[in-house]
């Protein structure tokens, strides 16, 4: 027997509350992320890498940044009919609604299902940082002969009561979920740990179709996690595979293994990118074997005109002159000029930082500019009369204005 055939579909209609002002102008998986990057090319390069090229993307939240960027850098195919990414908003095919929840969405585009005939169907979130071979996800589930496999993210019984926690037995197959469990359930081969659900399946095709259509006619929240899986398990054969046994290619000794981040807000988007930093950083960008692919630029490389730049990364396009630059990431297009000081930022795309300015610990978004002598980060009080601050002190700026054409 040769290669199921898998269908990717990636559920990316997230609104992102918590990551606002980010979100103010686009979802949630439209946010750049790490100089060059969106948050849905980590599963969108994974998925590829792994050999699934065949991807519906599901839209719904303030899509068009989204679909622009899909359309700019993954357009894939042509006349390949197998190989496509497709932007898919709501097609209001099963009634006049908006997508009630990620089994919902899946739900009002069974069509797609039945048109492509797949074997397997690999239903992954746009939300999160990480890398993953589902290749291997998919061997455990044909090994194991499931009907859905569960990927599970072992971490530790302290920090299990924020996330969905998959019980297992000790072949690894699901025996309960529970939301949120305020004494959640070990793992059999690790007291000290509990499986939490990473949002992300493989479903066999007649399994996917009955579970939805059954879902679809019963009152429920009509999500995945929440209503579908529970539903299963007793009588289906439902496995968690333990995400710490995916190899990535090329991963070096010093990242963490398993790494997977979930930026719901403010605090973890900033920690994810001081992840990626130092010279050993926890998850290093820098990997030829398994890139994370992304939009192309066409412009010329960064310039730096003096100035002291430690431990930082710039986007092309960059001009630095005279700067201080630590600790800090800087995306495509960025203009830095002499005396300012940047510390532990985050700047997007296009962002003008004028002379003397001094920044610490900001998000700046797309196309702001930074008057000549201005300092943030340095009076929380005051910045929080005209920003976004968390509660660790990070100042965010939302969008600026778009000063030529450029989507997202």
């Amino acid at each position: 027997m040769g290669r199921p055939s898998v269908l990717g579909i990636i559920l990316a209609g997230g609104r992102g509350e918590r990551l606002y002002p980010l979100t103010r102008d686009r979802s949630k998986p439209a946010v750049p992320f790490g100089g060059k990057y969106r948050i849905i090319d980590f599963i969108l390069s994974s998925l590829l890498n792994s050999g699934i090229d065949a991807i519906y993307v599901l839209v719904q939240y303030k899509s068009q940044s989204l679909i622009e960027h899909l359309r700019a850098a993954w357009r894939l195919g042509g006349r390949l009919k197998g190989s496509f990414i497709t932007v898919v908003p709501p097609q209001f095919r099963q009634g006049e609604r908006w997508y009630r929840g990620t089994a919902d969405a899946v739900y009002q585009n069974l069509n797609l299902i039945r048109d492509f005939r797949p074997d397997l169907v690999a239903i992954f979130g746009a939300d999160h940082i990480y890398r993953i071979d589902t290749t291997q996800m998919v061997d455990f589930h044909l090994r194991r002969e499931a009907d859905v496999t569960v990927a599970a993210l072992p971490v530790p019984l302290a920090q299990a009561t924020r996330f969905g926690i998959v019980k297992v037995g000790a072949d690894e197959r699901v025996v309960g979920f529970a939301e949120k469990p305020k004494r959640p359930e070990p793992m059999p081969q690790d007291p000290q740990m509990a499986y939490a659900s990473m949002g992300s399946y493989l479903f066999n095709r007649e399994i996917l179709k009955d579970a939805l259509n059954r879902d679809a006619r019963r009152d429920t929240e009509h999500d995945f996690g929440k209503s579908v899986l529970p539903d299963l398990y007793p009588d289906a054969s439902v496995y968690a595979y333990d995400f710490f046994k995916n190899e990535i290619p090329g991963l070096k000794p010093y990242e963490e293994r398993g790494y997977w981040r979930d930026i719901g807000d403010i605090e973890a988007y900033w920690k994810a990118h001081m992840d990626l930093l130092g010279p050993t950083p926890v998850f290093d960008l820098e990997n030829r074997v398994w890139p994370i692919l992304a939009e192309a630029y066409d412009g010329p490389p960064c310039r730096i005109f003096g100035g002291k730049i430690s431990n930082s990364m710039i986007g092309e396009g960059g001009t630095v002159r005279g700067a201080k630059i630590t600790r800090s990431i800087l995306g495509k297009a960025v203009q830095i000029e002499r005396g300012a000081q940047i510390e532990d930022a985050i700047l997007f795309d296009h962002v003008e930082v004028g002379a003397g300015a001094r920044l610490r610990k900001v998000i700046i978004d797309r196309f702001n500019t930074i008057k000549p002598g201005e300092e943030i980060g340095y009076d929380l009080e005051k910045d929080k009369a005209n920003f976004t601050v968390g509660p660790s002190g990070v100042v965010v700026f939302p969008r600026g204005e778009t000063r030529f054409f450029y989507k997202g």
